[in-house]
Parts: structure tokens; sequence; C-alpha cells
């Protein structure tokens, strides 16, 4: 049994996704991080960051932060999603991701959705590098039906919850066709759907 301690974040959404995908069963354990239980002693004992998500693998007694090194655990667990003969490729857009897409994006959600008007500067710096991402990332997917080939892999489900926050990035996901493409196969897959609504709460993804 896998414990997932989450929040519905991107990072956070990454797990249940990919544990729907491989089948595994989990609990999950919701964080509060919006009234700082996240700062637990408790909870920084597996979380030396403070941050979701983490899992604890009971069976064999080990917790894991971070999701992109919880994502590479559950898929050399399972075998799926995770290719041998391609790791290199995947790898690289794994990581991309954790270092870069997030990151990034993260910093546009901050500046243009929660504290707007509070700089120019970054909302300006962040829209526009908002908008590389999906530039650059449209032009991957011309050229290979995911991320890292025509496989899905955890490079895929890593990058999937960040565009999923499309409607407040309001850049326009419907102009870019390939990503526009990948982001409506990827949601019609019912580990996605369900992972994305781990807490029961009818929540949805959105569409384009």
């Amino acid at each position: 049994m896998i414990e997932l301690f989450y929040a519905n974040t991107p990072n956070g959404r990454k797990i249940p996704i990919m544990l729907e995908e491989i089948n595994y069963p989990y609990k999950v354990t919701p964080v509060d991080i919006f009234n700082g239980k996240q700062f637990d002693p408790k909870f920084r004992s597996i979380s030396p960051f403070s941050k979701i998500p983490v899992i604890t693998d009971h069976e064999n007694n080990i917790s894991i932060f971070e999701s992109g090194a919880i994502l590479i655990y559950l898929a050399e667990k399972s075998g799926k999603f995770y290719d041998k003969d391609n790791r290199i490729l995947i790898n690289q857009w794994l990581i991309a991701q954790v270092a870069y897409v997030g990151p990034l994006l993260g910093q546009h959600h901050q500046f243009h959705h929660y504290t707007p008007g509070k700089s120019k500067w970054g909302e300006e710096r962040y829209f526009k590098i908002a908008k590389t991402i999906y530039k650059d990332l449209d032009e991957r997917l011309e050229k290979s039906k995911f991320l890292a080939g025509n496989e899905y892999s955890i490079a895929d489900i890593a990058t999937f919850p960040w565009i999923a926050r499309h409607p407040i990035h309001d850049i326009g996901l419907k102009k870019f066709k390939n990503l526009s493409r990948w982001y409506e196969k990827i949601s019609e897959r019912e580990a996605v759907i369900k992972g994305y609504d781990c807490l029961k709460k009818g929540e949805t993804i959105p569409e384009i």
C-alpha cells in the first residue's frame, strides 16, 4: 500500500495520476498547505522542504519526496511508463518539467493570477516565459506524439497537470495545435480522470 500525502496542486496531481495508471492501491492523506500543516514536525520528517507530494511505501518502509523522484520510483516499481531503451530522452523531458516548466509556470501563476498588480515586472516577465513554454512544447509535439517519443511516459504525466492550469494562464491553449492535441489525448485517459479527482470531490480536468 502506498500512502500519498497530497494537495491538489499541479505537482500533487502527478502522483495519483501515476498510481491510477499503474493500478496500484493507495491511500490519500490530505495535507492542508493553506493552513500550514506542511510545517508539522511529523510531516517534515519525511519532507525536509515542507513540500507535497510525498509517498510512503509501507511495503518497503520507505518515504520519498519530490514529484520527479516519486514518478521514477513508481515507474521502476511497476515497470511502466519508463522504457529502459528510452530513459535518456524520458529523463530529459522529465527534468525539463521539474526544473523549468513547473517552476516558471508557477511564477506566472503567482504574478498573473494570485497577486496581479503587485509587480508589473514580474507579470510581464513570467507571462512572456509562459508563452515561450507553450510554444516550445508545441514545437516538440509537432515532431513527436508524446514528449519523449511515441509512447506515453512519466514525462507526460509530470507535465500534464501544469498545462491543466491553462485557464489561469490566459495564453490560449487552443492556439497551440500540437499541445492541444496532446492535452486532449491525455485528458481522455481513464486513469488521468480518476487521479485528477483522487479526493473524490468532483474535480474535473479543464477543457480547452
